[in-house]
């Protein structure tokens, strides 16, 4: 029976260490996947002179969960007259964070991207769009470090963890 519960013990640990390790590189993830988006809005609002809200639209049926959630938000908010571009990305930020592994500097980011968004021509909205993608990718090089850092030792831990708490309990 302490076996059975030893196992059980050293098995939890070791998931929860996988599910820390797997949160830093899902970050990663999620940032290059994000600076994609921002590069197909760029795209829709350059060259296919679609407003914002069409070109989030198709860009949340492009990328994959929780990030799609963010540019399907938007476009709802959109839908609705009486909100301003910046209000409608601000609540769809605020309501996709808790979904995504994204961190509060890359949140920072997005909200000083919505300051701008939709107030300016199409030349102006590119170089804004450049200037977050320019921040996310210096976050994503963050993120890419940390993962490479404390990936392998979140796990160690947790297995570590676990044989630590058997040691006590025997």
């Amino acid at each position: 029976m302490k076996l059975i519960g030893a196992v059980m013990v050293l098995v939890a640990c070791t998931l929860v260490g996988f599910e820390f390790a797997k949160r830093l590189s899902e970050r990663t993830r999620q940032l290059r996947q994000l600076k994609a988006a921002l590069r197909s809005l760029e795209a829709e609002i350059m060259y296919s002179h679609r407003s914002v809200g069409e070109a989030s639209a198709t860009i949340a049926a492009q990328i994959p969960k929780p990030l799609s959630m963010l540019f399907t938000l938007f476009a709802d908010k959109l839908e609705d007259e009486e909100v301003s571009v910046k209000s409608a990305w601000f609540a769809s930020v605020e309501e996709s964070w808790g979904k995504t592994a994204l961190k509060k500097p890359e949140i920072e980011i997005l909200k000083q991207f919505g300051e701008t968004l939709g107030q300016h021509d199409r030349y102006s909205q590119q170089k804004h769009i450049l200037l977050a993608l320019n921040h996310l990718e210096r976050e994503e090089a963050d993120a890419v470090d940390q993962q490479n850092r404390y990936e392998r030792m979140m796990k160690s831990v947790g297995f570590l963890a676990g044989l630590l708490l058997i040691i006590l309990l025997m």
